[in-house]
């Protein structure tokens, strides 16, 4: 049976595209082909996905009553075993399959499984059918042991392939579940290897999320290059609550009581679980989960406690008679805190196969009429526990108005009082706030045309300057003050210099120099952070300032297109994704030879472009290191800087100064 069609018109020519050049991928071929369909992609993220999708199937059976022991074991050569006392996959022939076991058919055929309705399972993390068959497809072995009816049977697989029958191994009469081995495929994921400390915590995270499951933890000491414990047994009866004391320890919090409580919904459509606490000086962390699946991108669950913590505070402010709980916002009663949450339901929805974000429609009103009552009561019960909470939140409400009111009388002052003397070729953004806003330096009219087409209006500034500015490190305070592209730089950043230079009064967040990815455009960059270190140093230390990284090279093989920063990324991808392929190489003189839409995709665009954060190093607290080494290479001695490269130059391998 064909279970997926990939078009393809591999080398022929448009007037030879017919029925021939269309592939039909069977089985589990489509997963092999693109496994990032499936799990995301091959890197270490996705390879753990492996053993989640197989530790998700076990947890399951857990959840439906059926287990409560699960193990997990992590063998020399990369080899992973989850084995749990369930009821075991079917080995009886399946009807619409002839001469082929249920578990065969679950192991190579995509979408097959008994999660697809509530018959074998109310609640599950398996959805698709497609887990433990994707799993199968990209590992090169596969051992699954079922124990069934005080039997017990085998099959092996490789790569998606069946290498033998299911075939009877013998008696089990004090054995029962399912057992899969696997080892990932090194033709998918390369000389990547699982990571006991990452195996460790996934294990943990599922003991915490099902009180009656006891999960068994082994891992060969050989492969074993941290603190990891080589065994442990994880059951934890108080649930998320156990968890989160864990998480939280000793710090103070707002309350000295956790709201932490489990409730199920109407019409055995699922539960929910919660744990929350405040701590006073924490920048707080949120585990999510949906049937036990991490759901690290939160969802319609999220939006549901969210509601119903914030109308809860809300709710109490008025009970007590404060009038100024109308302007809390979610932010205040949910940045900061540890929070923990696991929602069990039917039939869940989620935005990818990966499911790191929950969609189910129904899930936000069922955990916001379960939670809601539950906190009304945490919060009223105890009415100096409810007060002391709403202090806090109140706490944080104050200074959040107090941030955004200094954020737009700064911003007014900027933008009106000193609108007439701003930068006359300044092409400012829309937003009046310096929020989420950005500054491009470009060199040059025509970068500076092309990025403010590229520009999000709204965020986005731009700012040309004419060449090389002027290099302070070397030039007497008069002449600084003289030069106009410094005097424009420092009123475009309205924050000050030297040591009134005060970060807070920035007109941006960040401060972005962009120019061309070439010698030229390294000099002019370097310039600039000179500027910046010399005279606005608090700007760099609280990480305003970011190098953007325009691309040197576009390269075109076929119908794609690759955008390479030098010729050590441009090799990679010569050497790479277009290995074997005729390739054509436009070289950009200057971001003024993109156009817009280049400029945008590869430099500016926040969801595609790359930046580097430019940090001072420790030493800068007591400056005389790194001032001392910005004046031997940009001072007035040019013998310094001579000096500095024959005492440097022997580092230098010689390919380095070929290449």
């Amino acid at each position: 049976m064909a279970d997926d069609l990939f078009a393809s018109s591999r080398s022929a020519t448009p007037e030879s595209y017919d029925a021939s050049a269309i592939e039909v991928l069977e089985g589990l071929e489509p997963v092999r082909r693109r496994p990032g369909m499936y799990i995301g992609g091959t890197d270490e993220r996705a390879l753990h996905h492996l053993a989640a999708e197989v530790l998700d199937n076990a947890m399951d059976e857990a959840v439906a009553g059926h287990a409560n022991r699960i193990e997990v074991t992590l063998s020399a050569g990369n080899k992973l075993t989850i084995t749990d006392n369930g009821r075991g996959i079917p080995i009886d022939e399946h009807p619409r399959y002839p001469g082929k076991s249920a578990l065969e058919v679950i192991l190579t055929t995509l979408h097959s499984g008994g999660k697809f309705s509530d018959k074998a399972y109310q609640t599950s993390g398996g959805l698709h059918g497609v887990g433990i068959s994707v799993v199968n497809a990209l590992s090169i072995e596969t051992v699954i042991e079922v124990a069934r009816n005080k039997e017990l049977f085998q099959q092996r697989f490789s790569k998606g392939h069946p290498l033998a029958p299911l075939e009877k191994i013998g008696a089990a009469p004090n054995r029962r579940g399912t057992s899969v081995a696997f080892t990932p495929d090194h033709e998918i994921f390369g000389e990547l290897k699982f990571k006991p400390q990452r195996l460790y915590r996934l294990a943990r995270s599922k003991a915490y999320l099902f009180a009656g499951v006891e999960i068994r933890w082994k891992c060969d000491p050989s492969v074993i290059t941290d603190d990891t414990p080589a065994e442990a047994v994880f059951q934890f009866p108080g649930g998320l609550s156990d968890h989160l004391k864990e998480q939280v320890g000793t710090r103070e919090c707002a309350t000295s009581d956790f709201f932490a409580g489990r409730h199920d919904f109407p019409d055995n459509q699922g539960s929910a679980e919660w744990a929350v606490a405040w701590p006073l000086y924490s920048d707080g962390s949120y585990s999510y989960y949906c049937n036990t699946i991490p759901t690290p991108d939160g969802g319609t669950h999220e939006q549901g406690l969210r509601a119903a913590l914030v109308k809860g505070v809300r709710g109490f402010a008025d009970l007590v008679g404060n009038k100024r709980a109308k302007d809390i916002a979610p932010e205040d009663v949910m940045v900061g805190s540890e929070l923990m949450l696991s929602v069990f339901i039917r039939d869940p929805q989620f935005q990818s196969q990966t499911k790191d974000r929950l969609t189910s429609p129904d899930a936000a009103r069922l955990v916001e009429a379960a939670v809601r009552d539950h906190f009304d009561h945490f919060l009223s019960h105890n009415m100096d526990r409810g007060k002391a909470l709403l202090g806090y939140v109140l706490d944080r409400m104050d200074e959040r108005l107090r941030r955004k009111a200094e954020r737009d009388v700064k911003r007014k002052t900027a933008t009106s009082g000193r609108k007439l003397r701003l930068p006359g070729k300044l092409t400012d953004c829309a937003s009046d706030s310096p929020e989420g806003t950005e500054l491009f330096i470009v060199e040059g009219d025509s970068a500076g045309g092309s990025a403010k087409q590229a520009r999000d209006r709204k965020t986005q500034a731009v700012l040309p300057i004419r060449g090389k500015i002027l290099n302070v490190a070397s030039a007497n305070t008069a002449k600084i003050l003289a030069n106009q592209e410094i005097a424009d730089l420092t009123l475009a950043m309205g924050c000050g210099t030297r040591d009134k230079c005060d970060a807070s009064a920035l007109r941006y967040e960040r401060i972005v120099i962009m120019t061309d990815a070439d010698v030229d455009g390294a000099h002019i960059a370097t310039l600039l952070m000179t500027f910046f270190f010399q005279e606005m140093p608090d700007v760099v230390r609280k990480g305003h300032l970011y190098l953007a990284q325009p691309p040197l090279y576009r390269l075109t093989a076929g119908a794609k297109s690759l955008y390479a920063k030098d010729d050590e990324d441009r090799a990679r991808i010569e050497n790479g994704p277009f290995k074997g392929k005729k390739v054509e190489v436009a070289r950009f003189k200057g971001l003024g030879e993109m156009n817009p839409q280049q400029l945008r995709e590869t430099t500016m665009d926040k969801a595609t472009r790359t930046m580097i954060r430019v940090t001072l190093p420790q030493e800068y607290e007591d400056r005389a290191a790194v001032r001392d080494l910005v004046d031997r290479l940009m001072g007035k001695e040019a013998a310094h800087r001579f000096a500095f490269i024959q005492e440097n130059a022997a580092r230098i391998d010689e390919e380095e100064i070929d290449a």
